[in-house]
C-alpha cells in the first residue's frame, strides 16, 4: 500500500537535507585558485531558520567538504552539519540516536544516488523536481521546485502548515535568512 505523503507530514519532527542538488542547484563555480563555490537560496535559508525557531530539528548530511557551506548553515543556527559523508546512513543513525528520533519523525530530501538509502529509511522521502529518476522512484513526495530553487522551503512550509506552525507569528520569529 502506497503512503500518502500528506498524512506523513503530521509526524515530522526533524528535517535532514543533502546540500548539492538540494540546497544548491548542483552546479559548481570553480575559482582560479580551485575553490568550489555554490549558491544557496535565501528562501530556503528563511524556512530553515523558521523551522529551527519553531523547535524542529534540522540536520545536513552531505558528501561535500566545503567549510563555506558549513559556515553558512551554522550561521542559520544548524548545529548538526555532517560534511564528507559518503555513507549517509552512518550520520543519519548518529543523528537519530543523539536526538532520540525514530525514522517516522524524519523528512529526508536528497537528489542523487548516495541519498537513496537514507531516503528509503526516512519516514518521509522527498526530492527536488530535478532529482534523478532513481531518486524520484523511491520518494513519497517530489517537490515542484528544483534543487537550489526553494525546494527546501517547499517541504518545510508544507510540514509547518499542516502542523499549524507556519503563520505570520512564526515567520516573524525568524531573524535573517
Amino acid at each position: 500500500m502506497e503512503k500518502n505523503y500528506k498524512e506523513l507530514l503530521h509526524k515530522i519532527k526533524a528535517f535532514v537535507f543533502d546540500v548539492d542538488g538540494v540546497l544548491t542547484d548542483g552546479r559548481l563555480l570553480i575559482s582560479d585558485s580551485g575553490e568550489l563555490l555554490r549558491t544557496m537560496n535565501a528562501k530556503d535559508g528563511y524556512a530553515l531558520k523558521t523551522a529551527l525557531n519553531n523547535d524542529y530539528l534540522v540536520c545536513i548530511i552531505t558528501g561535500g567538504n566545503n567549510n563555506g557551506v558549513k559556515t553558512r548553515l551554522e550561521g542559520l543556527g544548524i548545529t548538526d552539519v555532517f560534511l564528507n559523508a559518503h555513507d549517509k546512513m552512518v550520520q543519519m543513525k548518529e543523528y537519530m540516536e543523539k536526538h532520540s528520533l525514530k525514522a517516522e519523525d524524519i523528512l529526508f530530501m536528497g537528489d542523487d544516488m548516495p541519498d537513496v538509502p537514507a531516503l528509503m529509511f526516512a519516514g518521509l522521502a522527498t526530492c527536488p523536481q530535478d532529482a534523478i529518476p532513481e531518486v524520484k522512484g523511491v520518494c513519497d513526495y517530489i517537490s515542484h521546485r528544483n534543487g537550489g530553487d526553494s525546494c527546501v522551503r517547499d517541504v518545510i512550509e508544507q510540514v509547518m502548515k499542516v502542523q499549524g506552525k507556519w503563520n505570520v507569528a512564526s515567520g516573524t520569529k525568524a531573524t535573517s535568512s
